[in-house]
């Protein structure tokens, strides 16, 4: 793949379920800070692949799935460990921010 996948309330958890790891882009169209971060999800997605997915789901369409990780602000992007959320960036972030909180989660290198 190597490009983050757009997910909506009817497949949020059949695609976090096929995947260990899973980061979890909450935005939407009219959200400058969200395009901010989209070159770095992109980015984030052709580096980690193999190891991570990088998924997309607008809030505006799917707010099922919004309401149910309480994303109030955007963009907020939740890593999820085997379908569990167990890390949350809320607003514009450099991509170290992301890389750090994705380097605690992945397995070693051999």
């Amino acid at each position: 793949m190597g490009k983050p996948v757009e997910v909506t309330d009817a497949n949020f958890d059949a695609t976090l379920g096929g995947h260990p790891l899973v980061l979890v882009d909450f935005w939407a169209e009219w959200c400058a800070p969200c395009r901010m971060i989209a070159p770095i999800l992109e980015e984030l997605a052709k580096e980690y692949e193999g190891k991570l997915l990088v998924a997309k789901l607008d809030v505006d369409e799917n707010p099922k799935t919004a309401m149910r990780f309480r994303v109030m602000s955007i963009p907020t992007v939740i890593l999820f460990k085997n379908g569990q959320p167990v890390e949350v960036l809320v607003g514009a972030q450099p991509k170290r921010n992301f890389q750090a909180k994705l380097e605690k989660h992945l397995p070693p290198s051999a």
